[in-house]
C-alpha cells in the first residue's frame, strides 16, 4: 500500500451524506441568529478574497479594480480592508504595481485554473511566474480526474511540485467539491491536499455547479480539525463560489466557528472567495445599500 492510502487510513473517511446534512442543519439552527450581527459582518468582510476572474479582464480593468481597494482604505479608515485581491496569474504584476495598501495580499489562480487540465510542467512554470510577478498566494485546483480514478500519487506529487514552486507564497488547493459529489470523497481529497502541503483548502472554482456548499464546508473543516489534532499544523479554509448574501457568509462563519473555533476566525486561516458579497456585507454593516466595489 502506498503512503497516500496509508495516510488516509489514519482518518475516518467513510461518511454518510445525510448525517452531514443533519449536522449542518443543527449548527445553523443553534448559531445563525446569534452570529447575525455587525461585528461578525465586519470580520467576514476582512476575510474576503475580492475576486475578478472574467474573460474580459484587462490591465486597465484590473488596475481600476485594485484602485477601489486603495480607495476603501482612504474612505473607510475605521474598517479593516479585504484580505486579498484574487486575479488571473498574468495580472499579478498589474495588482502589484497599483496596490497601495500594505495589509491586502495578492492572490493568483494558477496551474491550469479552472480545469487543472494541462502539463504539470506548465502548472509549475505558471505558478513560478505568478510568484515572481508579486503573488503572495496561489490558488490551484487538484487534478479531479486523477483523484476520482484513485491515482492519488500522481495528484499529490503534482501538488508537492507546485508547492515547491510557490517558494514563500501560500498555496490554496481547490477541491472542486461539486465534482467530487460525496462527503467521503471530499474528506479524502481534503486530507491528501493537506498531506501534500496545502496551506489552505478551498471548496470550488466558482466555474462549476454546484460550487460551495455548507455540507462540503462541514466535511472540510472536520478534516482540518483532525489533521491539526494529528500533526499540530493549522491549515486554512476557504469557501468560494456562489456566496453572495450576508446570510450566506454568516452560515459559513457558523461552520468554521463551531468546528474549528476562534483560532481560525481571522484572515490568516479563513477566507471567502467572492465578488458580489463585499457590497452586501457593507450594506448590512451600514444599514443602507452600499455599492462600493
Amino acid at each position: 500500500m502506498d503512503k497516500y492510502n496509508e495516510a488516509l487510513k489514519e482518518y475516518t473517511t467513510e461518511l454518510n451524506d445525510e448525517t452531514v446534512k443533519l449536522n449542518v442543519e443543527k449548527i445553523l439552527h443553534d448559531n445563525l441568529k446569534k452570529n447575525s450581527r455587525s461585528e461578525i459582518y465586519q470580520l467576514l468582510f476582512s476575510c474576503i478574497d475580492l475576486t475578478t476572474l472574467k474573460t474580459t479582464d484587462s490591465n486597465i480593468s484590473v488596475a481600476a479594480f485594485t484602485k477601489r481597494v486603495n480607495d476603501f482604505e482612504n474612505e473607510h479608515p475605521d474598517m479593516k480592508n479585504v484580505a486579498a485581491i484574487c486575479v488571473y496569474p498574468n495580472f499579478a504584476s498589474t495588482v502589484r504595481m497599483n496596490l497601495e495598501v500594505s495589509e491586502v495580499n495578492i492572490a493568483a489562480v494558477s496551474a491550469g485554473f479552472p480545469s487543472s487540465q494541462t502539463f504539470t510542467e506548465v502548472k509549475v512554470a505558471e505558478t513560478s511566474m505568478a510568484v515572481a510577478d508579486g503573488a503572495d498566494e496561489i490558488d490551484i485546483v487538484i487534478n479531479v480526474g486523477e483523484f476520482l480514478a484513485g491515482e492519488y500519487q500522481e495528484m499529490c506529487d503534482e501538488i508537492e511540485e507546485i508547492k515547491s514552486a510557490c517558494r514563500n507564497a501560500h498555496l490554496k488547493v481547490i477541491l472542486e467539491t461539486g465534482a467530487l459529489k460525496t462527503a467521503s470523497n471530499i474528506k479524502k481529497a481534503s486530507i491528501l491536499s493537506m498531506y501534500s502541503g496545502a496551506d489552505f483548502i478551498k471548496t470550488s472554482t466558482g466555474k462549476l455547479e454546484p460550487a460551495a456548499t455548507l455540507e462540503a464546508a462541514y466535511v472540510m473543516c472536520q478534516a482540518i480539525k483532525e489533521y491539526h489534532d494529528k500533526t499540530g499544523r493549522m491549515v486554512g479554509f476557504k469557501p468560494a463560489g456562489g456566496i453572495v448574501t450576508t446570510e450566506d457568509a454568516v452560515k459559513y462563519y457558523c461552520i468554521v466557528s463551531e468546528i474549528l473555533g476562534p483560532e481560525w476566525l481571522n484572515k490568516q486561516f479563513f477566507r471567502i472567495g467572492a465578488s458580489r458579497l463585499a457590497n452586501n456585507l457593507l450594506s448590512s454593516i451600514a444599514g443602507k445599500e452600499m455599492k462600493f466595489f
